[in-house]
């Protein structure tokens, strides 16, 4: 594998650390992008000793707005090339729309919609330019129904799986190739930050954040348009075309009920 540069998003842990540390292994330069800058800064002294590669930090908030195009410029100030881009960073909330926190949802589709657009728009551009490149945007099996109780969460993944969709098509030719990750319930902390809790969802069938993203990277760089980790996933994902659409949202909300 040609040693490239890549930029990961979200990549204090979970499965952005996961991928982290298998570019690492591969001897690849990796950027870490999240806002826990003392975390990553731990992280890369980790990497940098065990794979004796490079590791660059970039401390940023990107559910701030403009924040992309900040760390977009960043890198080009400082002569740093991406040849493969992984927009990773992202959360959910769980709870009745209703009675859910309004600014945690706006933060939420900043980050996970405009945030990860933008992304992919000001590295694209430079991609094509050079006829070569990869763009890895993570959604979810979410992306696949709607999802009651956590329904901006939901509504978040299907814009990124649809978008990343049509933006492989378009760039089909020029060299540059989009891949879409949709893992089912995976072992992150995303739960805990999504305010779960005892949701029928994370209590069983949970995958492991280092399969995933194995998975992940290995689907990326054979330019999968659409990967999705584990047997279940696929078969959930495959499945859920041919039920009736209430029927698949009210079998949802019964699985992210809480115990």
């Amino acid at each position: 594998m040609q040693k490239e540069t890549v930029l990961i998003t979200g990549a204090s842990n979970g499965i952005g650390l996961e991928m982290a540390e298998i570019f690492s292994q591969k001897g690849h330069t990796v950027v870490l992008a999240a806002r826990s800058k003392e975390k990553m800064e731990e992280i890369k002294h980790d990497l940098e000793k065990k794979y004796n590669n490079t590791i660059l930090v970039k401390g940023m908030d990107l559910s701030v707005q403009g924040a992309p195009q900040d760390l977009y410029e960043e890198l080009k100030r400082e002569n740093i090339q991406i040849d493969i881009l992984i927009n990773n960073a992202g959360f959910g909330l769980f709870g009745d729309f209703t009675d859910t926190d309004l600014d945690k949802e706006l933060n939420m589709i900043q980050l996970n919609v405009s945030a990860l657009t933008a992304m992919s728009k000001l590295f694209s551009k430079d991609m094509v330019q050079r006829g070569k490149g990869k763009i890895l945007n993570v959604a979810s099996t979410a992306a696949f129904q709607p999802g009651p109780l956590m329904a901006v969460y939901y509504a978040t993944k299907a814009y990124v799986l649809s978008f990343s969709e049509a933006l492989e098509n378009e760039l089909s030719g020029t060299g540059v190739h989009v891949s879409t990750l949709c893992p089912g319930p995976t072992e992150t902390g995303f739960s805990d930050k999504a305010e779960l809790g005892q949701s029928k969802l994370f209590t069983s069938g949970v995958m492991d954040a280092k399969k995933v993203a194995a998975q992940a990277v290995d689907g990326l760089m054979n330019s999968k348009s659409i990967i999705i980790p584990g047997i279940k996933n696929k078969l959930l994902a495959a499945g859920i075309r041919f039920l009736p659409r209430k029927t698949v949202t009210a079998t949802v909300r019964k699985v992210q009920e809480r115990k």
